[in-house]
């Protein structure tokens, strides 16, 4: 290969360096892994450069609600804002990189930001880090640099991938000409997610190798920030009926109009693409989460905001038996502390939506009884 890169050494002698390429894929992903820093989270933001937190390698990733893994990205990293940084590595060799591998990375993508509950990449980080025989609180504490706490962090990961807020990152020895030009259209078009492709080459001299990272993809001029929308029945209904269909709206209307005859306050969405809706029961001066239901075709149930009496373990596994007294519903009684989600196209059967309706007619009435009790007895009185 031709010369690239000449290193002059403290005694002055010049050592000239061949531009090399990699044993194999797996070396590539080894180096990224043990080097995180060759994602050159300096290039990506100047004024911020990205710091990143390995969470694993080979992150499996399944195509629907508690189904088998069906996909695996090479690395998943998390950077100091709590942004999923999905990557995938391949050779220049590869033919898979022109197209194939942006297909692949989009549909990561896309399952990843519904099907990937934060306790299970908080897991895949503790289990990463007991591999390494090292504390993961400590570790985590570390690379936060005491700018906040790790609950919050984690919490900050869940609102980016509910937001769709995640970043895409395609490294290679050499990135195809077609894939920058893909990669910098995407870039412009995919706000608020992020598509990069980083260059990694390798250069070798005598006893001595160097790795030099180049971002492309980067929009020289950043575009205006997209408003947040206020959404609202009608905004609401139509989006979620070009997203699934009539039918799913349907249900939506159904519930929407349950909750008006419980008078219970609609909290609107303000995302720029995703809208949704959560019925809050205002009882005693207090406000409490139920469920939450997303333009994309998804209910929520709300178990990290959820206040007295379903803030226990045993509250929320009574919840769960009751919601998976639907046929088809599964939600499993480990899922007490994040946001499981069902498929509203589960509740086209008019029977089953009947049955969670009456569900959370009884979560109503279980606030409501337990908010009367604290009021006559409050907590801590004899």
């Amino acid at each position: 290969m031709a010369s690239g890169m000449f290193l002059i050494q403290n005694d002055g002698s010049l050592i000239e360096m061949e531009e090399r390429a990699y044993t194999s894929e797996d070396h590539l992903q080894e180096l990224l892994a043990t080097y995180p820093n060759l994602l050159a989270g300096n290039q990506i933001d100047e004024a911020n450069p990205r710091r990143w937190l390995l969470i694993s390698r080979e992150v499996g990733l399944p195509a629907e609600e508690n189904s088998f893994d069906r996909w695996s990205v090479d690395h998943l990293f998390l950077d100091q804002d709590a942004i999923p940084t999905l990557v995938e590595v391949k050779r220049s060799s590869d033919t898979r990189i022109r197209r194939e591998v942006l297909g692949q990375m989009l549909d990561y993508a896309a399952n990843a930001v519904v099907y990937w509950p934060v306790e299970a990449i908080q897991a895949k980080f503790e289990a990463t880090c007991a591999a390494q025989n090292i504390v993961p609180e400590e570790k985590l504490e570390k690379f936060l640099y005491a700018s906040g706490s790790p609950d919050d962090f984690w919490q900050k990961v869940q609102t980016n991938l509910h937001d769709g807020r995640i970043r895409m990152l395609f490294v290679a020895d050499e990135i195809p000409a077609e894939l920058r030009r893909i990669v910098e259209f995407l870039n412009t078009q995919m706000d608020p997610a992020e598509v990069l492709a980083i260059e990694i080459k390798q250069y070798v001299g005598t006893n001595v190798k160097t790795l030099v990272p180049r971002v492309f993809g980067q929009i020289a001029t950043p575009p205006p920030p997209r408003p947040r929308k206020m959404w609202d029945k009608p905004s609401f209904l139509i989006s979620l009926t070009e997203n699934i269909g009539p039918k799913g709206a349907e249900v939506a209307n159904q519930i929407l109009n349950w909750a008006e005859t419980k008078m219970l306050k609609i909290d609107w969405g303000k995302g720029s693409t995703k809208g949704m809706f959560q019925p809050l029961v205002e009882y005693e001066g207090h406000i409490h989460h139920t469920i939450s239901i997303w333009t994309y075709g998804k209910i929520q149930i709300e178990f990290v905001y959820m206040e007295p009496p379903f803030d226990t373990e045993d509250k929320r596994h009574e919840l769960i038996d009751h919601l998976n007294k639907i046929q088809g519903v599964s939600i499993p009684l480990n899922k007490t502390t994040g946001e499981p989600s069902i498929p509203i196209e589960l509740f086209y059967d008019e029977n089953k939506l009947k049955q969670f309706i009456a569900t959370l007619d009884w979560v109503v009435e279980e606030i409501k009884s337990t908010r009367e009790i604290d009021t006559i007895y409050p907590k801590g009185s004899t």
